[in-house]
């Protein structure tokens, strides 16, 4: 919301010293986030001035049209002679008032102006547009022409407004009251101790039945709905300069009087209005939802298909506005360039419609103004006949139109809301002392009616609707009394806590891979429901059962993540997409699946620690939340040099850094063959634990499908790995233990077992690590070989080396040797596997 300091000084007596910057401070101390202060004409200097054109001469031979004017400044020049001035511009004529900047003077950016020859011809200063003079859009881009009675060798900086102060203020979602120069003016009073002026506070005739006929189909969307009409309205009224020059400094083009004069009481008063065009209206004026499948064109040209939630204005034909969005082209106000064709009756509405269905129908369809922003942030109920009113006395002392005497008001009884607080609620959330007569005055301020002495009973101005509760109050007495007032205390823990076992794991868990080469990587945790299909998942996979949120920052991301992998896939597209073709991220975070019973959270107190109870039911409320850790990996995992030969990252890398993570689990991590969504079906391992028993599936590793990095956009032979880090950690051991020294020495036996090729290694390793029973200390498979004419078609080799160790006593060569042999024993029963000779 930009906020001339001029027109702020409209509605409250600010000391003449308060610069731009003052305010700002003061308004930020209040709680509002004024981002920037900009200074306009600070860089301009005069003589600027008003003349009249007294002669064009077209200047032939040159590839673009010059004119070489001569223009009357009055005695601004010092000689009271024509200026002589050179000049592009077209949209002027003889006779028209201009701005003229003379020589000596210095415009916006630094342009300093001095007599000059140019296309044959001395030009004395220039012509101005609104553009070199910095005022903003005019819908125009040409020469000012300033309206006929204008004074001649008038100062055109004062007339035109062009130096003044203007706050750009960052309003939040919670307070639409501040989307108005009447917002920040009472939140300027309050910061300053000043009376305000409320420019809502008009006469304002009651309804009568000779208003203009409007009907109230759905009272939930619309519960106030006021239409004024002027008739008679000037063709060739323009909006005055002052009134331009406001919306300009607000943002907002000037486009007629009638809109022009809307916007400015929207902007000055914060409730959007609408101006129709009588003659185009036909029949009663009606608010009601959509019909699917209804159309509309809105005032932007575009045709829209409308949703049943749609609340639209309708008349005898259909819908002629989307409701607190955008009217309809089939009631627009004729500009009043075209007398014959000029808007002479109008119709004003001001109404006050739900925020929800505002907010929908605009992101619905995708056309958020002016007035969707203020609706979905809370508009004034009260304001709407006061800003009809003000709109009719504009156009009839603008336009020389009548105010028909006819009034129609519709509305809902108002119900005001009132909250009911212990008077020291505020110091007890601050943790500082204000005490009752503190508390009551700033409420009262912000225009709260206050009754009561120990409990207060506050009644809420009808322009916030954002307090709610007494936490809402207790924010109001706080932020006027000032946030930097409040103490700096850090909160005590209580003894003998620290980190939880889940937060060291999570802590190890970042260590080890960091030390092993990969880089963090975090990533917001929204995500699209087409990446699912991009990663190849199946159609029932529950991974495609996603939280949605019920307002996500992006359309294209509505929905929690159910992996790790998009977001990372994602940073590792990026990365290499800047030249960084080496890379190994991981990430550790959580992931979101929805419960088969949907709760709803309950608001916790503010006064103490919630319970143990209260807590739990919060957490029922929330999906479940398993914390996962990720690794993805392209390029080289090992760089070649001088001290040989570099290798890629391939599907083992993936698997070992699962395999380090369960390490520093605790857990046993098994390995075996698998196929899964994203993976490369022949490059795919499936991770699991074992509990009770039973293998349970924990994850999976190994290089992606090449069809998915062809989707995702990602290099060749990228792979990744994913982990249910507390899967993992409930099968695990809190803290690892250091491996035992044994003062007994080790027997160490090879053996090379034939099997065949479709045998998972996982599988041979099992059987032979039961049967070579309590004596076995470690086994390693070091050698995978399959040649068809030594082993036969469809047969691999694999070598594992055995270690044998007792706690107790040395082992023997024919103890290791059983031991073996136990082992192969079992692994020819269990997977047909036999000695290779």
């Amino acid at each position: 919301m930009r906020v001339p300091l001029s027109w702020l000084r409209e509605y409250v007596d600010l000391p003449a010293t308060e610069t731009g910057r003052d305010v700002q401070a003061k308004l930020i101390s209040a709680g509002l986030e004024v981002e920037t202060v900009e200074h306009l004409g600070a860089d301009l200097k005069g003589p600027l001035v008003v003349g009249r054109v007294l002669t064009i001469e077209e200047l032939e031979g040159f590839k673009k049209p010059i004119r070489f004017c001569t223009v009357d400044v009055g005695q601004a020049n010092g000689t009271g002679e024509p200026q002589e001035i050179v000049c592009g511009a077209r949209n002027f004529a003889v006779g028209d008032k201009v701005v003229v900047v003379l020589p000596g003077a210095t415009l916006p950016g630094g342009f300093s102006i001095s007599a000059r020859k140019t296309y044959g011809k001395t030009s004395h200063g220039m012509i101005c547009s609104s553009d070199e003079l910095g005022m903003g859009d005019d819908g125009t881009h040409g020469i000012i022409v300033l309206p006929p009675e204008t004074e001649v060798g008038k100062d055109a900086i004062e007339l035109l407004e062009l130096v003044d102060e203007v706050l750009d203020i960052a309003v939040t979602a919670n307070r639409g009251d501040c989307l108005s120069i009447r917002g920040v003016a009472r939140e300027a009073a309050i910061a300053y101790g000043l009376p305000l002026r409320d420019p809502a506070l008009l006469d304002v005739p009651g309804p009568n039945a000779y208003g203009y006929p409007v009907k109230i189909a759905d009272p939930t969307g619309c519960d106030r709905f006021t239409a004024r009409t002027v008739t008679g309205l000037s063709p060739e009224a323009r909006s005055p300069i002052w009134l331009q020059r406001r919306l300009q400094k607000v943002g907002m083009r000037p486009i007629s009087l009638a809109v022009d004069v809307t916007n400015y009481v929207m902007m000055e008063l914060g409730q959007p209005l609408h101006a129709y065009d009588r003659s185009l209206v036909q029949g009663t004026i009606g608010v009601r939802r959509a019909q699917e499948g209804e159309k509309i064109v809105t005032l932007d040209g575009v045709e829209r298909k409308l949703h049943a939630e749609d609340l639209v204005i309708t008349d005898d034909r259909g819908p002629i506005g989307l409701a607190g969005v955008m009217g309809g082209a089939n009631t627009e106000i004729a500009d009043h360039g075209d007398a014959e064709k000029a808007t002479s009756d109008v119709v004003i509405e001001a109404a006050h419609f739900d925020q929800v269905a505002i907010a929908r129908t605009a992101r619905r369809h995708k056309l958020s103004s002016e007035a969707s922003r203020r609706f979905e942030r809370g508009v004034d109920p009260q304001a709407a006949a006061a800003a009809a009113q003000r709109t009719v006395d504009l156009l009839v002392l603008l336009a020389g139109g009548t105010a028909e005497s006819g009034v129609t008001e519709i509305s809902a009884p108002p119900v005001p809301h009132t909250i009911t607080v212990a008077a020291d609620h505020p110091d007890r959330v601050a943790g500082v002392e204000y005490g009752r007569e503190i508390v009551v005055r700033r409420l009262q301020e912000v225009g709260c009616d206050v009754y009561g002495q120990d409990e207060l009973i506050v009644t809420v101005p009808s322009w916030r609707p954002d307090l709610t509760d007494p936490n809402d109050l207790a924010e109001e007495v706080i932020r006027l009394e000032g946030y930097e007032n409040l103490p700096s205390t850090l909160p005590r823990p209580p003894a003998g806590r620290g980190l939880t076992s889940r937060q060291r794991l999570h802590r190890r868990v970042g260590r080890a891979l960091a030390g092993a080469g990969y880089v963090e990587a975090l990533n917001y945790p929204f995500v699209s429901e087409q990446v699912f299909d991009q990663l190849g998942l199946d159609a029932d996979d529950p991974a495609r059962r996603v939280v949605r949120l019920v307002n996500p920052l992006s359309d294209e991301e509505p929905a929690l993540r159910t992996s790790l992998l998009p977001g990372l896939l994602g940073a590792l597209r990026r990365n290499d997409g800047r030249g960084a073709h080496d890379l190994a991220l991981f990430e550790t975070g959580l992931v979101f699946h929805p419960r088969d019973e949907q709760r709803v959270a309950a608001n916790l107190p503010v006064d103490r620690r919630p319970g143990e109870d209260e807590l739990a039911a919060l957490d029922a409320a929330l999906p479940d939340q398993p914390r996962h850790v990720a690794v993805v990996l392209t390029g080289a995992r090992e760089q070649a040099g001088w001290w040989g030969k570099g290798r890629p990252a391939d599907w083992a890398d993936a698997v070992e850094a699962a395999r380090g993570v369960a390490r520093e689990a605790g857990a046993e991590l098994g390995v075996r063959k698998g196929q899964y969504g994203p993976w490369h079906p022949g490059r795919c391992a499936e991770l699991f634990v074992t509990v009770n028993g039973e293998d349970r599936v924990v994850g999976h590793a190994g290089e992606l499908h090449p069809r998915v990095l062809k989707t995702l956009g990602l290099p060749a032979r990228t792979c990744a790995a994913e982990l249910d880090l507390d899967a993992v950690a409930r099968v695990g051991q809190d803290t690892p233990q250091a491996p035992g020294i044994s003062t007994f020495p080790v027997a160490t036996q090879d053996v090379a077992l034939v099997v065949e090729e479709f045998v998972p290694a996982a599988d041979v390793e099992a059987a032979l690590r039961e049967g070579a029973g309590e004596l076995l200390e470690s086994i390693r498979l070091f050698d995978v070989y399959d040649n068809a004419e030594q082993l036969g078609e469809g047969r691999k080799s694999l070598a594992y080396a055995l270690r044998f160790r007792a706690g107790d006593r040395t082992l023997t060569v024919d103890e290791a040797s059983a031991a073996r042999d136990a082992a192969v024993a079992l692994a020819g029963e269990r997977v047909g596997a036999v000695l290779r000779s």
